[in-house]
């Protein structure tokens, strides 16, 4: 009876360790690691992708949210649909929320980045690092510049996603054994926010609303299949799960071809939009007349100035959106944002202002609803040789019938 009563006991560890302990920030002595580049993944973790049907060198998928300051890892199960095997809270991200522009921003990248071996850097001064591939056929398309932005440890970031360093050790491993299964490229998905229709409404006078609701289309695509979307660039926007017909192929500036959907695939969008809308009216009625107003970095920065008592300069958390941020009146917001504006104004012409000065408050002094958001006129960047660099494709229509995504809607 008492051997039973430990089993069962024991059953119950294991069970609540998949479901708890994956989902947690890592926790791993780093003294005892021997090579970083090859450490394992602990054990409750293989314990979770077992218990989940997921081969050990399975496909990912990576998801970041800025305002939630969320990282996620999906991994592939044998019916290749993906389920979220672990989750890590972003030790620090610069700037604020809206898709990096332009060398010196501080702006975190948003969008879709595919990964590949190469973006592994195993000799990072931040313990490890991913590049993650900005720019990438999109930004360069839009004239967006900037260089080595990274996933990477040590909790002190310029335009990079910082992880502790015990973090980014798993994230590595994650993507390396990845890799190893051989997976090509690794999705890796930056969103501003969970785009549930909430958050919609809570953003809806931000600047970058256009730009997220092109990012929100991939955002369903994934919610809807569980699977990574298949991205392109036409017309110098994101489209997802396209197929290019009548021989048509996608070029990043070039006019889209003309493109299809699967059936199915579009009446489970359309059914998924159907409860959108719904929420969305919904959220209006919740939230009318009033609007989130979206913290600076330093703002951010203050509201977890207490974890950094004791440890060395170099490590700056940021605090999350959330945590920072509010819901205020539409004409309180825009108030706000008139100053922030005039502040980054005033702090770019002051005398001696040197260059790098101004850069950083320019970057908080993003207004919202009443400016541009992207700079007309701005440089080619200069290829990140991390980065995605591939050829635009130029596919056949008998390439494209070689990769038939949507396949596993037959399956089912």
């Amino acid at each position: 009876m008492r051997i039973r009563y430990f089993a069962y006991v024991s059953l119950m560890a294991l069970a609540l360790t998949g479901c708890n302990d994956a989902l947690e920030t890592a926790q791993v002595d780093l003294s005892k690691v021997k090579n970083k580049v090859e450490q394992p993944l602990p054990p409750h973790i293989l314990a979770s992708m077992s218990a989940k049907g997921m081969d050990r060198n399975s496909p990912i998928m990576i998801r970041i949210f800025k305002e939630e300051g969320a990282m996620e890892i999906w991994k592939a199960k044998t019916d290749n649909r993906f389920d979220k095997i672990a989750d890590y809270k972003i030790c620090a991200w610069s700037g604020r929320l809206g898709p990096k522009v332009k060398t010196g921003d501080r702006q975190a990248p948003e969008g879709f980045y595919d990964l590949t071996r190469a973006n592994l850097n195993p000799n990072s001064k931040y313990y490890l690092a991913i590049n993650t591939g900005f720019p990438n056929r999109y930004d360069a398309a839009n004239g967006r510049t900037g260089s080595d932005l990274m996933i990477h440890g040590a909790c002190s970031s310029s335009g990079c996603y910082s992880m502790t360093d015990q973090q980014v050790l798993e994230i590595y491993a994650f993507a390396r054994d990845a890799f190893k299964g051989g997976q090509a490229t690794v999705q890796l998905q930056a969103f501003p926010f969970r785009m549930t229709a909430e958050n919609m409404v809570k953003h809806r006078l931000d600047s970058s609303y256009d730009f997220w609701k092109m990012l929100k289309v991939g955002y369903d695509n994934f919610e809807v299949t569980k699977r990574p979307p298949e991205v392109a660039v036409c017309e110098k926007k994101y489209v997802f799960n396209q197929q290019a017909t009548d021989g048509g192929a996608f070029n990043a500036a070039g006019k889209c071809p003309a493109m299809s959907t699967p059936p199915a695939l579009t009446a489970a969008l359309a059914a998924y939009g159907k409860t959108y809308d719904a929420d969305y009216a919904k959220a209006m009625s919740k939230f009318d007349g009033m609007a989130w107003y979206d913290p600076s970095e330093a703002e951010r920065k203050a509201v977890v100035a207490k974890t950094r008592k004791g440890r060395e300069l170099a490590y700056a958390p940021t605090g999350t959106s959330l945590e920072a941020g509010r819901m205020v009146k539409v004409a309180e917001l825009e108030d706000l944002m008139a100053k922030r504006t005039a502040q980054g104004l005033a702090a770019k012409t002051a005398p001696g202002a040197t260059p790098a000065a101004a850069a950083q408050p320019q970057a908080q002094a993003q207004p919202m609803a009443v400016a541009a958001a992207t700079p007309a006129a701005v440089p080619v960047p200069m290829p990140n040789p991390l980065a995605y660099t591939a050829p635009e494709p130029q596919e056949t229509a008998e390439a494209a019938a070689r990769k038939p995504f949507w396949k596993f809607w037959a399956r089912n």
